[in-house]
């Protein structure tokens, strides 16, 4: 079993950024790819981003890229997303999220990813 706990969610300005922490409980999760989604009110859970599970490969959706940064540190089990250029858009809970396995599919959805954390608000005003 693995738990997940988002962290680093709040209020900031359009234009702002913010940094969003998962910390990451149980011994497998340097073998897991881990993942990013968000949930805007009223609509499906979307795909942000994906990180392999040796760091080395990440995948962005297209709103997204340039934007923001996922990173991981194995030793520390936390996946990190660094938010800049926040734009009302982004305004939704984000979820993290862990694979079974240490790849991430392209074009994945919520079914590909099997551990999920309770998410965090994250609020852009313009």
């Amino acid at each position: 079993q693995v738990q997940l706990v988002e962290s680093g969610g709040g209020l900031v300005q359009a234009g702002g950024s913010l940094r969003l922490s998962c910390a990451a409980s149980g011994r497998t999760f340097r073998r897991s790819a881990m993942g990013w989604f968000r949930q805007a009110p009223g609509k499906e859970r979307e795909f942000v981003v994906a990180i392999s599970s040796s760091g080395s490969n990440t995948d962005y959706a297209g709103s997204v890229k340039g934007r923001f940064t996922i990173s991981r540190d194995n030793a520390k089990n936390t996946v990190y997303l660094q938010m800049n250029s926040l734009k009302s858009e982004d305004t939704a809970v984000y979820y993290c999220a862990a694979r079974t396995t240490g790849w991430y599919p392209t074009n994945p959805g919520t079914k590909d990813y099997t551990y999920w954390g309770q998410g965090t608000q994250v609020t852009v005003s313009s």
